[in-house]
């Protein structure tokens, strides 16, 4: 229960600071919505193409959603980056507070940020004309998938920031990784209209494992054994992801 306790504080701490800069989430949620509006409007005749039913724009939607995690988590490190550079981080190593709490909680307050984006997301695709069959559950599970995303990546993030300490360099590994996972998945087209290694990698593809739990969910039949296969592989990455902050941490530690 300690070590919840000190997860709870360390994210508190990072979520007072967030309430203090309120437009952060709006302004990390440009892009989606951008994403979400232009290219629900430019690829609606997709929609017509064999294999698909329904609106495109209700296709995309649980895509954007997933992508919008994915992109918020990707800067988690930078906080640590910061903290390391202010010194906090050394302040914090002296502290009663458990080493893991450290990196936990920022990964935890990453997650109560996607899951308040995933909402407005919803929220907006809801508003031009997407509908989630799956009803209120569905939802659920794709906010879920998302938020399990966000944190194993948010995880990652910070094992990068804490390896390299640099910002610049952060920022090229991040968007090195963000941007070929997304286009990699079937964010923005079905699976059957990929080119053939596009489909296996996308097989692999952890931004598409929660793309596909989640789009399964809110659809009006879900297939429940993709769905828990999935999360469970995004279950285990976050442990992997998380296994590999705590590794970076000590190797942090020992050299402070």
């Amino acid at each position: 229960m300690t070590v919840l306790r000190h997860v709870g504080y360390m994210a508190m701490r990072d979520l007072r600071a967030l309430w203090r800069q309120p437009w952060y989430i709006a302004v990390t949620l440009v892009q989606p919505v951008i994403w979400l509006l232009l290219f629900g409007e430019l690829f609606k005749s997709v929609a017509d193409l064999p294999g698909f039913s329904g609106s495109y724009i209700a296709y995309l939607a649980p895509g954007i959603v997933v992508m919008s995690a994915l992109f918020s988590s990707g800067w988690s490190g930078m906080g640590t980056i910061e903290d390391i550079d202010r010194g906090v981080t050394d302040r914090l190593l002296v502290s009663p507070v458990r080493r893991s709490a450290l990196i936990a909680g920022r990964v935890a307050q990453g997650a109560v940020v996607i899951v308040v984006q995933s909402v407005i997301m919803v929220g907006l695709a809801l508003a031009v004309g997407a509908s989630f069959p799956g009803g209120v559950l569905g939802v659920v599970v794709l906010v879920l998938v998302a938020a399990l995303l966000g944190s194993a990546f948010g995880a990652l993030s910070n094992s990068l920031a804490l390896v390299t300490r640099q910002e610049e360099s952060l920022i090229g590994a991040v968007t090195f990784l963000v941007l070929p996972l997304t286009f990699l998945s079937t964010a923005l087209m079905r699976d059957d209209l990929l080119p053939g290694w596009m489909r296996t990698v996308a097989d692999v593809n952890p931004v598409d494992w929660a793309i596909e739990a989640g789009r399964s969910a809110v659809g009006a039949n879900p297939d429940w054994g993709l769905v828990v296969g999935n999360v469970a592989l995004l279950t285990a990455l976050l442990l992997a992801c998380g296994a590999l902050a705590t590794t970076a941490f000590r190797s942090y530690q020992r050299s402070v």
